[in-house]
């Protein structure tokens, strides 16, 4: 996992996309602060840049590097939530600005998987975790179903975890600033 982590940190900061498991489904990735990177990641899935991608974080002390002020619900909701949960935040910081979406939000997830937090840990920084596919397309449950454009596609494909079989992405929950909790994908 060693050597996976440090291939996958290389292409990372000098700004390509990187293919790699995560606690859900098989993700496409970049630096969450490189526009340019994510802008790779949207002519990559051929999707309209209007439509925001997800961050993964290591933990709460990161997600304040990205979000100024984290409801207390959140907080709840990651400690009472044990299946993979994805919170929308309003008013996001520090991040690439065409990866934040038209309402001012970003989608944040902390993923319980190793080798993610490693490599989070060690970018010290918040990476996007896109699904694995073409806009529109089925996501893939397995790496055998990932579409050879997305493969050759991407600067780096992790070799691990191959044959992981996913059953589903997270939980999606919005939390405004203005108290209101909207479940967007249970």
């Amino acid at each position: 996992m060693h050597q996976e982590i440090n291939n996958a940190l290389k292409v990372l900061k000098e700004g390509g996309l990187i293919l790699y498991p995560t606690d859900t489904v098989w993700g496409i990735g970049c630096d969450a602060t490189n526009a340019e990177a994510v802008k790779k990641v949207f002519t990559l899935k051929q999707r309209s840049d209007s439509k925001a991608l997800i961050c993964l974080v290591t933990d709460d002390r990161m997600l304040k590097k990205y979000i100024k002020d984290i409801p207390e619900a959140a907080f709840d909701i990651m400690d009472i939530e044990d299946n993979p949960i994805t919170i929308i935040y309003d008013n996001p910081q520090n991040l690439a600005q065409n990866l934040i979406a038209e309402d001012n939000s970003i989608a944040i997830r902390i993923p319980d998987h190793e080798f993610c937090f490693q490599l989070l840990r060690k970018f010290n920084g918040a990476i996007v975790s896109t699904s694995a596919n073409i806009s529109g397309q089925p996501t893939p449950k397995s790496f055998k179903e990932i579409h050879e454009d997305i493969l050759k596609g991407v600067d780096y494909v992790v070799n691990l975890q191959r044959e992981k079989i996913c059953t589903k992405a997270s939980s999606i929950i919005k939390l405004s600033s203005d108290g209101t909790v909207k479940v967007i994908r249970s």
